[in-house]
């Protein structure tokens, strides 16, 4: 898988102290991404699927999924998914397609029993608005995947 970076113990990109691993690759082009140099899908560094785990595992952190896009790798990012799950954290997952672009896509979709909230929507920097949590502009949406269905996406509510 190609990455960009992992960041051990953020605060940002979800709920508690999360791993976030940022993979390359992405084709919505956000303007005013933040992320840019994430788009390349050659971008950062190859890693295996064994040695993202290693880190997950060191960290016995749950984990956010981000980018770039990580629908970009998706055959791998399911597999990731699963051995993740397996050990015992959730995960969240940024994207900048919507929920029921997400829902409507065979690979895209088969993710989605492995998450726990998905992040979705472009960025759309007129939309901006920095006290939202855990996303950049208001058309983006927590979605609690547990409790959604592919057509009822119900919105992420925190219990903090």
């Amino acid at each position: 898988m190609r990455v960009i970076k992992i960041i051990d113990g953020t605060t940002v990109d979800g709920p508690g102290f999360r791993t976030s691993i940022y993979f390359a690759g992405c084709t919505h082009h956000c303007p005013g991404c933040h992320n840019r140099h994430t788009w390349d899908i050659n971008a950062g560094e190859e890693m295996s699927i064994e040695e993202i785990l290693h880190r997950v595992e060191a960290n016995d952190l749950n984990v956010t999924f981000s980018g770039g896009d990580p629908m970009m790798q998706i055959e791998e990012l399911i597999q990731l998914a699963k051995e993740i799950r397996q050990l015992g954290k959730t995960i969240w997952c940024y994207t900048g397609y919507t929920y029921d672009e997400v829902a409507a896509d065979p690979k895209m979709s088969a993710l989605l029993p492995f998450m726990e909230v998905l992040v979705d929507g472009p960025y759309i920097d007129s939309l901006r608005d920095t006290t939202l949590l855990f996303r950049g502009s208001s058309n983006q949406r927590l979605i609690s995947i547990p409790d959604s269905t592919p057509v009822t996406p119900h919105l992420w509510t925190p219990s903090f």
